[in-house]
């Protein structure tokens, strides 16, 4: 029996040695931070490494994360300037500077930023209407960063950014808008394709145009070589005429074969005869009356108008 007393005594003597170092060397991970109170008030904070405390004396909170924590917030009804109620969904990224603020300045930290940034939302978006807040994502996330950054620098807390992933208007209003985007996609459209007739028509005009002046240009052009080639052909006949030295005989015949053609056409109703032709037929009639046989020369008949 005397023997059993030792060996429990020197038991509970190695428990409390235990419990004693247990409590007396701690290691505080990276990335971490301990609050230390010495008899109920604050003492100090510790580091990441080997710390050592006094056992039952020193007593260590719950270590507190210092990298950037996101928290992601239910959609919150907010009311805009306009009297639409719309869910805003939005998205928290703070780092936790001070642990000693974090610990004593607010009891939960995290509740604290989630109601603090809902009730600036709604400030923020109170002031705006249905459209400026769909389409003014980056100013209500940099007036939100601001505000909240400057209401947790007491909590030793730093808000990094605050995103809003979504904002549901209204079902009604959804439909509204939905049906505003089919009008001007189909309005668009009308407008495209009215454009593309009217650059059509303009292109099938401006084709009509050139060609037609290239059409008269081609007939200006073939005018002008028909005139040139009956011109040289006048000229050269005027020249071949001139170098065989003709006599009034020759040119009177001529002249007789040039009427069908001066008399040809349906507007040739009065034409005039060359006062040429008088002695032309002269000439003819003496030429025929040199015949030798005496006889008196045909009555030549009257030339007819056609």
């Amino acid at each position: 029996m005397d023997s059993v007393v030792p060996l429990v005594l020197l038991a509970v003597v190695a428990v409390l040695v235990l419990v004693a170092l247990g409590k007396t060397v701690r290691i505080i991970p990276q990335a971490r931070a301990g609050v230390v109170e010495r008899l109920g008030r604050y003492a100090r904070t510790l580091d990441p490494g080997l710390a050592i405390l006094v056992p039952f004396i020193d007593k260590l909170r719950p270590l507190i994360d210092l990298r950037e924590q996101v928290v992601s917030f239910p959609p919150q009804p907010v009311i805009t300037e306009d009297n639409l109620v719309v869910g805003i969904d939005t998205v928290l990224y703070f780092q936790v500077t001070n642990p000693k603020a974090a610990t004593y300045e607010i009891a939960n930290y995290i509740q604290g930023v989630e109601q603090l940034t809902v009730t600036t939302l709604r400030n923020v978006v109170g002031n705006l209407n249905l459209e400026e807040a769909l389409t003014s994502r980056d100013h209500i996330n940099a007036q939100l960063r601001g505000v909240l950054d400057e209401a947790t620098g007491k909590w030793g807390i730093r808000v990094n950014r605050v995103e809003i992933k979504a904002i549901e208007p209204p079902a009604s209003v959804k439909d509204s808008m939905e049906k505003q985007m089919r009008a001007e996609r189909e309005k668009r459209a009308t407008i495209l394709t009215a454009e593309g007739f009217k650059q059509s028509q303009i292109l099938t005009a401006e084709g009509e145009r050139q060609s037609a002046i290239l059409k008269a240009e081609g007939d200006a052009q073939a005018a002008v070589l028909r005139a040139d080639g009956e011109a040289q052909a006048i000229q050269r006949v005027f020249d071949a005429i001139h170098a065989g030295n003709p006599d009034q005989k020759l040119l009177a015949y001529q002249y007789l074969q040039m009427l069908p053609q001066i008399a040809r056409g349906d507007s040739n109703k009065v034409w005039i005869v060359p006062s040429e032709l008088g002695e032309a037929l002269k000439g003819i009639g003496g030429m025929l009356g040199g015949r030798g046989d005496g006889s008196e020369p045909a009555p030549h008949p009257p030339i007819q108008p056609v």
